[in-house]
This record gives C-alpha cells, sequence and structure tokens, in this order.
C-alpha cells in the first residue's frame, strides 16, 4: 500500500508568506516525473504547525488534484490533543487522499497507554489507513515496539513511520507486527541498510531534491541488489547529513529555491532562511549528488 519512496513536501511560499500555488505545482510534477512512490502533505517538512487549517486543506486539495491518483497523497493529521487531530482528520475527510500520517502527539510526552488511546481514538474516526508517526527528536516521546503491536491490531492501522534512525528498532518491530504492517525509515541517513534490513520504504526529507535516486535506491532494495542501493545511496550521504545542517524543512526549502523549483525559500517564523555560511555545504551536497542547481543571486 505504502511502499517505495515517499516524499515529505514542503509547502512553498511566496516571499511575504503565502502558499505559493504556483510553485507546489511544479514540485509535484517534478516528483510525478523523476518517480517518487507517494507524497506525505502537511507533515513536520510542510511547516503544518504554521499553516491555518483552511491553508493545510487547501494545499493537499491542490496535491490530489494534481496527482489524480497517479501515486499516493498522505495527510498529515497529528496534533498534542487527541481531540484536535481528530478534528483535523474529521477537516480533511472529504479529499481524496490515500491515508493519514499521525506523529506521536509532542511536548505533552503521553505514556504508552496515552498514545495507545490516542492512536486508537485517531484511528476510529476515519476508514481510510493510518500511518504512526514515531519521531522522538522532535516531540520528546518515544513510540516502543510493543505499543506498536498493539496498535497493529486496530485493523486501519497499517504501518509506521519510524525516525529513530535504530536498525535494533527495525529488528523489534519486525517480531512484534505482521508482515503486512508497513514499516517505513523516517532518517534518510540510515533509510538504505533500513531497506536492506526488511523494510518496505521511506517516508523522506532528501527526496524533496533527489527524487530519483531515493526511488531508484527503494526499486533496488526491492530487487535485493544491495551492492546498487549502497553505491547510490553513497551519493546522497552529503544531503542526508547536510539538510538537517539547520532546522528541517529551511535547508530544504533553500535547495529548492537553487534548483529553480520554487520560487522563494521563504519560511513562517519561527523559522527564519538559512544563514549565508551554511550555503556552500548545501551547494557541495548538491553538486556530489549530482544535482544541478541556479546562481540565484
Amino acid at each position: 500500500m505504502f511502499r517505495g519512496s515517499i516524499v515529505a513536501l514542503v509547502t512553498p511560499m511566496t516571499a511575504d508568506g503565502q502558499v505559493d500555488f504556483a510553485s507546489l505545482q511544479q514540485l509535484v510534477a517534478f516528483h510525478l516525473a523523476e518517480g517518487s512512490d507517494g507524497l506525505v502533505i502537511m507533515g513536520t517538512t510542510g511547516e503544518a504547525a504554521t499553516l491555518t487549517l483552511t491553508e493545510q486543506h487547501a494545499v493537499i486539495k491542490a496535491v490530489c488534484e494534481q496527482v489524480a491518483g497517479k501515486i499516493p497523497v498522505i495527510a498529515g493529521n497529528g496534533a498534542m490533543a487527541t481531540s484536535e487531530a481528530i478534528a483535523k482528520t474529521a477537516y480533511f475527510a472529504d479529499l481524496p487522499i490515500a491515508g493519514y500520517l499521525t506523529v506521536t502527539p509532542y511536548y505533552n510526552k503521553p505514556t504508552q497507554k496515552g498514545m495507545l488511546a490516542h492512536f486508537t481514538a485517531v484511528a476510529a474516526a476515519t476508514d481510510k489507513p493510518v500511518l504512526l508517526y514515531n519521531v522522538p527528536g522532535r516531540t520528546g516521546v518515544d513510540l516502543l515496539p510493543a505499543t506498536v503491536a498493539a496498535l497493529a491490531r486496530v485493523p486501519n492501522i497499517v504501518g509506521i513511520k519510524e525516525a529513530t534512525g535504530s536498525l535494533a528498532r527495525l529488528t523489534d518491530l519486525q517480531a512484534l507486527c505482521p508482515a503486512d504492517f508497513m514499516l517505513l525509515s523516517g532518517d534518510d541517513a540510515s533509510f538504505a541498510e533500513f531497506l536492506l534490513a526488511g523494510g518496505h520504504g521511506v517516508i523522506s526529507v532528501t527526496a524533496n531534491v533527489a527524487p530519483a535516486t531515493m526511488a531508484a535506491i527503494c526499486q533496488a532494495a526491492a530487487n535485493h541488489d544491495n551492492t546498487k542501493v549502497r553505491h547510490l545511496d553513497q551519493s546522497l550521504q552529503a544531503l542526508h547529513r547536510d539538510l538537517f545542517i539547520e532546522s528541517n524543512p529551511i535547508p530544504t526549502k533553500w535547495a529548492l529555491w537553487r534548483m529553480g523549483l520554487m520560487q522563494s525559500d521563504f519560511l513562517r517564523l519561527p523559522l527564519t532562511q538559512m544563514e549565508p555560511i551554511h550555503q556552500p555545504i548545501i551547494e557541495q551536497a548538491l553538486q556530489q549528488a549530482g544535482i544541478q542547481y541556479q546562481d540565484r543571486n
């Protein structure tokens, strides 16, 4: 259902901070042409935290209309409060999305019991598939494998984006969860080894700027071509690292702007545009990956 290279898509904005739908259309066309296997809209990389629900709905709707069912479109519906996550789920219910990506509640640090109840309630609010999202570095809480296994019994909870970067965590999930439960990496730096160890795909930041190579790595892994996986991934290691040199998606938006895929690298506060000292580092990472970019000075 959800496999391969799935892009955690940025939300392009104009220089005055409005959603840039023209650039959004260009980005989606880029990913359709480059072979991405799916798009996550309004996740962390999409700056959902600073967009209104009306704006989020409009962005997801525009992407769905352009994609027209060619690849899955997954909507982020996470929130600190269970009631808010349920409300977001209902607000997006009219959209032709393939499913939801639901992050662990952040900041308030619920227990495993609380997260079990939270995800069960959110899943009950929709008949669409739900992917769990575990990213302790962002949320301050870790969804443990035993809890994931309990949630995997909920019929429409179909997988997890696991962003700890731990291959031991993958092994634990494989041992506890059904074979058809989708295990997706949320850590670009280790995703290739995650795939080679039996993972089903990745929800990726790097795929914003290197979609064809990310898709090729996933295909090579599906073909059990370990040598090709590692060879291709080596060219992306600098991107995997340096796209996080400042808070995501700051460097990614700057890279996409330099690639001519967006008219601006604007982000809404409290995120700010990338510091000039980091620009040569991203340029070098793009060069290592064989990605052309423009002089936008």
